[in-house]
């Protein structure tokens, strides 16, 4: 009888040890609701969703774009499948909240590194450098930014890249201000516009759309330096190292300039070598 009182009382424990272990959590999981070691866990990205060529959710609810390439190879070299990758909108006002309150684990979307930023959040890379630049029809006369003047010049509302023109290069341009880039583009295919200024890149993008081709050209005179970096929560310094390593394997291995003239050649981008990480190209003073 009293062996079978022990039997049991270790059984018991046995039974809620078991138990204790089914109901725990993932002792791998991070701030983010990521797997730290992939397998079957899932990572949470931050992109944009309204940049075409860089990044973009499409009609059919898939993404495409030149930092949903990075991305991807990224995640892939963290250990994590395509379709372990959930892509989440990180508008540009909550890129720096959205990495503080771990819901993505980094973010990738025309990130420019900058000291104000660097104090919220950590960055690696440089993956990309940027410049501002116009967007303009194949056939305007328009060669630098001082033409501007007197010409209808078209960004979003709250662009660094218009006031930057406006206030100094070109101080009599008529700034038209609009809620999207896409009604810019609009506005420079109509003619109600006659040039589109902010990065490069994203400029890039939109003229490498199916139905701009051969409609647009950038003006290609690097107006200021972009360093696009994948932001990383603050002193999170192991996964800036790992997203590092990756950043120089997807160079070393032709990834990045496929990925590159996949999204932005269409439009003739020209873009400038690959970065050196954590070589930050400082604008002219």
């Amino acid at each position: 009888m009293k062996l079978r009182k022990v039997t049991a009382a270790s059984a018991a424990v046995l039974v809620l040890a078991l138990t204790a272990t089914a109901c725990g959590g993932d002792d791998n999981k991070d701030d983010s609701g990521s797997s730290s070691s992939g397998g079957s866990g899932k990572i949470k990205v931050g992109i944009k969703y309204d940049q075409p060529g860089l990044g973009l959710k499409k009609p059919d609810g898939s993404f495409a774009g030149f930092d949903v390439d990075v991305a991807t190879y990224v995640a892939k070299q963290l250990g994590y499948e395509p379709d372990q990758i959930e892509f989440v909108e990180t508008k540009s006002a909550d890129r720096e909240n959205a990495l503080a309150r771990g819901d993505v684990k980094f973010i990738a979307a025309t990130y420019s590194i900058n000291d104000e930023r660097k104090k919220k959040v950590d960055f690696a890379g440089p993956y990309l450098l940027a410049h501002q630049d116009l967007l303009l029809k194949k056939d305007s006369k328009i060669a630098k930014a001082a033409d501007l003047n007197g010409k209808n010049l078209c960004s979003v509302v709250g662009s660094t890249s218009a006031q930057n023109i406006h206030d100094t290069i070109a101080p009599k341009a008529n700034l038209k201000e609009v809620s999207s880039y896409s009604e810019c583009i609009a506005g420079l295919q109509s003619g109600a516009v006659d040039a589109v200024t902010t990065d490069d890149s994203i400029l890039a993008g939109f003229a490498s759309q199916e139905q701009y081709k051969d409609k647009f050209k950038l003006a290609g005179l690097k107006l200021s330096n972009e360093n696009y970096g994948v932001g990383v929560k603050k002193d999170d310094k192991a996964t800036v190292d790992k997203i590092n390593k990756a950043l120089e394997q997807m160079v070393s291995d032709g990834s990045w300039q496929k990925a590159v003239d996949a999204n932005l050649g269409p439009a003739d981008y020209k873009n400038e070598p690959a970065p050196k990480i954590g070589v930050i190209v400082p604008n002219a003073s």
